[in-house]
């Protein structure tokens, strides 16, 4: 159980080799593999490349309940566009607003890095991060990348 409250939960950047950043990113793909009907590779879905979530091509987020690591995600700054990626909160952190408080936190390393145009993928089967990303101002828009896990592809605007 987590023991700090959403108010208690601090969002900010870390190093993707720190042991909580792997911990989580580990639940993540773990997760993710369970959910989707044909489970999920790590190669195909780009893990190797995570590296791009890092400074000066992107930022890393951990959200962490006191010392404990509860959600992270990563922003990489394409050309034109900031896509998040590896968005996670853990089970017992769920239905706190953290997601959002998360979401919000990566628009925000976004826009510190002069982005103001978001995009993100989805499959199917994270129904609960759609419903998050149509209240967060998501609009589904055409396919934008090559991703064989998406189903579902969104943008955001911030200062509209």
């Amino acid at each position: 159980m987590v023991a700090a409250s959403p108010e208690e939960t601090l969002i900010g950047p870390e190093a993707l080799s720190h042991p909580d950043s792997i911990w989580c990113l580990d639940r993540y793909f773990n997760e993710i593999d369970r959910r989707f009907p044909d489970g999920f590779d790590r190669d195909a879905g780009g893990a190797p490349d995570d590296s791009i979530y890092a400074p000066p091509t992107g930022a890393f987020l951990l959200a962490r309940a006191g010392d404990l690591p509860v959600g992270c995600g990563g922003v990489a700054f394409r050309e034109g566009y900031a896509e998040i990626k590896r968005m996670w909160v853990c089970d017992d952190a769920r239905g706190q607003g953290l997601g959002y408080r998360l979401l919000l936190a990566l628009e925000e390393a976004a826009v510190q890095g002069g982005f103001t145009r978001l995009r993100l993928d989805s499959n199917n089967t994270l129904v609960e991060a759609q419903k998050l990303y149509r209240r967060a101002g998501y609009a589904e828009i055409a396919r934008y990348n090559d991703n064989p896990y998406a189903q579902v592809w969104f943008e955001k605007t911030l200062g509209d």
